[in-house]
């Protein structure tokens, strides 16, 4: 029998990095630098669809703060260019 035919019986933790990205990590073992717990402890199984559950948003931390950035820029620009317009229909 390989490694792979047997039952993982490992309790795992529900980890989030900076970036709130997710992961599992065994309950024994320390967090590496830079993971939270997040609170959710179980069997692999249970821990993978908690964060399926939960990390609706594949996107980094950071990028959609970005993209959150250039849209509200995008917005204020296009209201702005919509107040010079009607200044000149005036």
């Amino acid at each position: 029998m390989s490694w792979e035919d047997r039952e993982d019986t490992t309790i795992y933790k529900v980890v989030m990095n900076h970036e709130e990205q997710y992961s599992i990590w065994p309950a024994h073992r320390e967090l590496p630098l830079g993971w939270n717990d997040v609170g959710k402890t179980g069997p692999k199984d249970e821990c993978l669809a908690y964060i399926k559950e939960v990390w609706t948003d594949m996107r980094p931390l950071s990028l959609r703060k970005k993209m959150e950035e250039m849209e509200r820029e995008r917005q204020q620009q296009q209201s702005a260019g919509e107040a010079g317009g009607e200044q000149g229909t005036n």
